[in-house]
């Protein structure tokens, strides 16, 4: 890693440190600078960036022409304590993450807030908090019953994980939905009880009452349209997937059936962090397994090709991490 400390003053604060950033300099063109790196203040956290996973929800911003450059990007990191602020009693060197941005850095300045430890042998490229405190809690707000059928249309990173924790809750039976063979066979390994392409879907699925509950993790109006065609009457749709643009709903059909329809997602900072803390618990107890998930890896000055990757999603493609180098 390109990083200096010269000099440690009597408040254990370190000068001069330089790191790497990554910034968006055009659409789907990035750059890699070096610059020196502020230090935190009362309540931050410095952390030293391990690894940072790459977000679908940032690829728009990524591949789009936007209002003015540079940008910077990542949300996903997973570093060690290198500095903390005044107020911050969390030893240096402890492996943490959580929601913080923009993290595609050697290092990135954190609210302690907003940080969760990572528990013991847990690998950090795996570590990833922010989706996986996302998927917890939107399992948390799905109501999950005894003996539900359920489904998860889109099996993505989110969706993968979303089947491991349905598949290790009180369902009793758990149907994978996905466009791709891989990831279809990817679930089934993981916990699905069964696993589909959407225009092969059996008939028993189709017909007859529908599921207690379908996730809907692609982000897509197909997605979207296909977990309201499955629920059955009072059931729930549950959004997962990150939309961006307008949607149509089928409001006569959702009106008819009298479903119940949840945003997943999280925006409360506190609320992410509590989620990020179990779910990194569920991982440490061996109740969500990322190794699988984890497919795809670049460095820093790869960034670009890491995003070109997810848009392209080559077989065997789940997620890909930037993962820094020294």
């Amino acid at each position: 890693m390109n990083q200096h400390a010269t000099n440690v003053d009597d408040a254990g604060h370190r000068d001069a440190v330089t790191g790497r950033h990554y910034e968006l300099i055009a659409p789907t063109t990035g750059r890699t600078t070096e610059q020196p790196v502020a230090r935190p203040g009362p309540g931050q956290v410095l952390i030293q960036v391990i690894a940072s996973g790459v977000c679908a929800s940032d690829l728009s911003t990524w591949s789009e022409r936007l209002p003015q450059y540079p940008v910077r990007l990542g949300h996903e990191p997973v570093g060690t304590v290198h500095t903390t602020g005044a107020g911050v009693d969390l030893p240096v060197g402890t492996l943490v993450t959580g929601r913080v941005e923009p993290a595609f850095a050697d290092f990135v300045i954190a609210d302690l807030r907003d940080l969760v430890p990572v528990p013991a042998g847990i690998d950090p490229q795996h570590a990833l908090g922010e989706p996986l405190g996302c998927v917890a809690e939107a399992l948390r707000r799905s109501s999950v019953h005894l003996a539900d059928r359920v489904a998860v249309i889109g099996l993505g990173f989110m969706g993968q994980c979303m089947v491991q924790l349905l598949a290790r809750s009180a369902t009793a039976r758990v149907t994978a939905i996905d466009l791709r063979q891989d990831a279809r066979a990817l679930a089934a390994s993981l916990g699905a009880d069964d696993a589909y392409h959407p225009d092969e879907l059996p008939a028993f699925l189709r017909a007859g009452d529908g599921l207690d509950l379908v996730v809907e993790a692609t982000g897509s109006q197909a997605g979207l349209d296909l977990a309201t065609e499955l629920v059955r009457p009072h059931g729930m749709v549950s959004i997962l997937g990150f939309h961006q643009g307008a949607r149509t709903v089928d409001a006569e059909t959702w009106n008819w059936k009298s479903i119940d329809v949840i945003n997943a997602h999280v925006r409360d900072r506190d609320l992410l962090r509590e989620s990020t803390r179990a779910a990194l618990d569920m991982l440490a107890a061996k109740r969500i397994d990322i190794a699988p998930l984890v497919t795809h890896r670049f460095r820093l000055d790869q960034v670009d090709d890491a995003f070109a990757a997810l848009r392209a999603k080559p077989d065997g493609f789940v997620k890909a991490v930037i993962v820094n180098d020294g």
